[in-house]
């Protein structure tokens, strides 16, 4: 029983298949065949140069990142730095002024007066371009 319903099953799919290569022209099967094939080759290349790049990419990340973090620990200190010594001439500009009230004309605020540092977080004017400054440095340097 079960080997004569095997046997109408597969004749049953081999008239399908006949028939459907009937409806299919085969030139149209092999330039399909010769497109995906093509694509193939592309994607290959494509996946070889990313993965290139990739590798590159770890190489350089892996020479720099060093450099990356001891460049931002040093930014880190100098800010602290900065910072502290910044507080240190508050105090001393608010004990100078409590002294001497005429030493600092047209300055009522003291904190106001010495606090003229760039705010950091609002977007650089043009003028204030780092790339510009950058050029600028390196016209007078090379002058």
């Amino acid at each position: 029983m079960e080997g004569a319903e095997e046997r109408l099953v597969r004749s049953a799919s081999e008239e399908v298949s006949r028939q459907f290569k009937a409806l299919v022209d085969a030139g149209d099967v092999d330039s399909l065949k010769q497109l995906q094939h093509l694509i193939l080759g592309r994607l290959q290349d494509c996946n070889a140069v990313l993965s290139h790049f990739n590798e590159c990419s770890e190489r350089c990340y892996a020479e720099v990142s060093g450099d990356f973090s001891r460049s931002t620990r040093l930014l880190k200190s100098m800010k602290a730095d900065l910072d502290h010594i910044f507080v240190k001439l508050r105090g001393m500009k608010a004990r100078l002024q409590a002294t001497y009230p005429d030493a600092f004309p047209g300055s009522s605020d003291p904190e106001g007066f010495l606090d003229r540092r760039p705010d950091l977080e609002s977007p650089l004017h043009p003028a204030e371009d780092p790339a510009i400054i950058c050029n600028v440095a390196k016209q007078r340097w090379y002058l």
